[in-house]
């Protein structure tokens, strides 16, 4: 695309409760969100619209080259595994948390040790249940020990953020969510519920003084409003666009279309374990095949998706291309509804949030309607509908709509928390899909996961706890100013980004 020269910008926003007063002699981003971070605190949490925020305060135990996805240093330097259950980390020694205190081995053994407390309710526990012990054997030394060989350990420390264990034990958790502290490239400046947050630039960091001097991340939950924000300039990002926005980003001289393919899965996850009458196989088979995500894709998204078997990308380790998932069948799906227990008529509902595209969420509707089932939709902000799918009592609703990315390339950070029972996100439960994750994430060797995960991926084809339905395609619309590549996994980190002449 060719480049238009703009000047620099030169006025940053301070946010207060009040809203936005100026500061000169800065550069300021604006980031359009789709909504509302549910929370502050990284251990608490794991939806986009927190970890888009929340990673930019803190650092992580390692990070993957934004070209190559490859494992790479970050606040651990080197790190060996002496046995195949025993590795020892090298802390840098010369990291700092926002409020001047060092950064040690100790802090990275308390943000273990908070995730993996069954009290503390992580929705991330799931991706570190693996770990049987985490000690700090030193200032700038850490062992970690598995109960078993776990080969996707350094790519789930890659989402690992790390908090002062003495920050999180001077102050109770709601406290640490409304004020974050970390060692990142931007401090925490001011959230105002339901509007926005503001984080600026850490001058001293150790990764060196990030070229945007402060950002603002806008709670905006209509797709228009963010379109038009980048159309004013009043935003310079605006992520989960769609693709009827795509030509009015192309057309505009001032803007630029980013993204491309990502590691995340969208699909439709029934309950199998509530109340409801999706505890029927046959039902959820039936749904299945009543959806038609070609059409979706096509009618939709415009071809800016991918159509998937299973609930993974070529990307990740355990994919099997062999999976056939659930060709688009009306007459199989009424059949399936005739041989079930609710041949009578179904009503399910359809629990979802803003956050989700409802063009998609309207779209499933009908189609389910014509196989006769009928679909009430039930909207919450995201972080009630977080809190619903994550009620120990499944008793959220029949079916919903979600997007999964583990930014881990590893099934072990899809199937795993989305099925294995007991996982705060998994309304299913099986045995035999039990047994066959936990051997997959217990053994180092290629072909033994490899197996296991084939053997996981058909136990899910057989019983449809969810729908497979496509690899998302990543859609954001920026100023041309805005210097920043995407990544497959979807990391935003603004330290990473620069707005030019």
């Amino acid at each position: 695309m060719s480049m238009r020269i703009l000047p620099a910008l030169a006025l940053a926003l301070t946010v207060g409760a009040a809203g936005p007063t100026v500061t000169t002699g800065a550069t300021a981003l604006t980031v359009d969100l789709q909504g509302d971070p549910a929370t502050l605190d990284p251990g608490r949490q794991y939806d986009t619209n927190s970890y888009d925020v929340y990673r930019n305060i803190y650092d992580n135990v390692l990070h993957r080259n934004p070209q190559t996805s490859a494992i790479e240093a970050s606040v651990a330097t080197a790190w060996k595994a002496v046995t195949p259950t025993e590795w020892h980390f090298t802390i840098r020694n010369d990291v700092r948390f926002h409020d001047g205190t060092p950064l040690a081995a100790a802090d990275v053994e308390a943000s273990l040790a908070r995730i993996l407390d069954r009290r503390f309710n992580s929705p991330q526990y799931a991706n570190f249940s693996a770990i049987a012990s985490a000690k700090a054997t030193g200032p700038d030394t850490l062992t970690i020990i598995t109960s078993r060989p776990y080969p996707a350990l350094l790519a789930q420390l890659v989402n690992l953020s790390i908090v002062s264990k003495a920050y999180v034990q001077a102050h109770d958790q709601p406290y640490v969510n409304a004020h974050p502290m970390g060692s990142g490239p931007y401090r925490f400046a001011a959230w105002l519920r339901g509007d926005h947050v503001t984080l600026r630039a850490v001058p001293a960091s150790w990764r060196g003084r990030p070229q945007i001097d402060e950002v603002t991340f806008r709670t905006v939950p209509e797709t228009a409003t963010r379109v038009a924000d980048l159309q004013s300039g009043r935003a310079q990002l605006a992520l989960g666009l769609t693709s009827d926005d795509v030509k009015t980003i192309k057309r505009d001289p001032k803007l630029q279309l980013l993204g491309g393919a990502t590691e995340r899965v969208a699909y439709l996850a029934f309950n199998a374990l509530g109340p409801g009458p999706l505890r029927d196989a046959r039902a959820r088979a039936a749904i299945a095949h009543a959806v038609d995500a070609p059409s979706l894709i096509r009618i939709l998204l415009a071809g800016y998706a991918r159509p998937v078997t299973e609930l993974l990308t070529s990307r990740h380790v355990g994919y099997d291309p062999k999976i056939p998932g659930y060709p688009h069948d009306l007459a199989k799906a009424t059949q399936l509804l005739a041989e079930s227990a609710h041949a009578g008529g179904l009503t399910l509902v359809f629990t979802t949030s803003p956050t989700y595209d409802q063009r998609i969420i309207q779209a499933i509707q009908g189609q389910l309607e014509q196989a006769g089932v009928t679909v009430r939709i039930q909207s919450y902000d995201f972080g009630t509908y977080l809190q619903k799918i994550q009620s120990p009592q499944h008793d959220w609703g029949d079916l919903r709509y979600g997007q999964w990315s583990c930014a881990c390339l590893d099934a072990d950070g899809v199937i795993y928390p989305l099925f294995h029972t007991g996982s705060i996100w998994s309304s299913y439960g099986d045995p035999a899909f039990d047994k066959a994750v936990d051997d997959a994430r217990s053994t180092l060797d290629v072909a033994a996961r490899t197996a296991a995960y084939t053997t996981a991926l058909s136990i899910l084809q057989r019983d449809v706890p969810a729908v497979p339905l496509w690899e998302v395609v990543a859609l954001y619309g920026a100023d041309r100013r805005l210097r920043w590549h995407p990544t497959v996994d979807e990391q935003l980190f603004v330290a990473n980004m620069s707005l030019g002449q």
